[in-house]
């Protein structure tokens, strides 16, 4: 029997969760990275001559979120690494450091605002 098993059981639950969301992160990075092939295909859709300019700030915030997810997902593993190591002590009085994780939130939420103020301003124009 394994001492704690439902502690670590959660700790992997936890992390595993984390991995996801980092990929998920990652992948919607790369979707928003390749916006503009998207805003180009629609204008040629729509009969708009001329290739839509390439949008910098769409590479940029792709880029950030996926170098968020790949933070994201190093955190957790050193997390995981953590609590599984003061699950096993004798001793269970450690506390995590919450500052990496509102540090990923409030990076996430920055690139969400600025997601939002370049969908409102950018797009396929007559």
């Amino acid at each position: 029997m394994i001492r704690n098993f439902g502690d670590h059981a959660a700790n992997e639950r936890t992390y595993l969760a984390w991995v996801r969301t980092g990929v998920a992160v990652m992948a919607f990075g790369f979707l928003v990275e390749k916006f503009d092939i998207f805003l180009t295909y629609i204008a040629r859709a729509l009969h708009h001559t001329g290739r839509h300019p390439e949008l910098p700030i769409a590479q940029a915030l792709g880029m950030g979120l996926v170098v968020l997810g790949i933070l994201m997902m190093v955190v957790a593993t050193f997390r995981f690494v953590w609590i599984g190591r003061v699950l096993d002590a004798p001793d269970m009085r450690d506390r995590l450091n919450p500052l990496p994780y509102v540090l990923m939130v409030a990076a996430l939420a920055l690139i969400g605002v600025s997601l939002l103020v370049y969908l409102t301003h950018v797009g396929v124009r007559p």
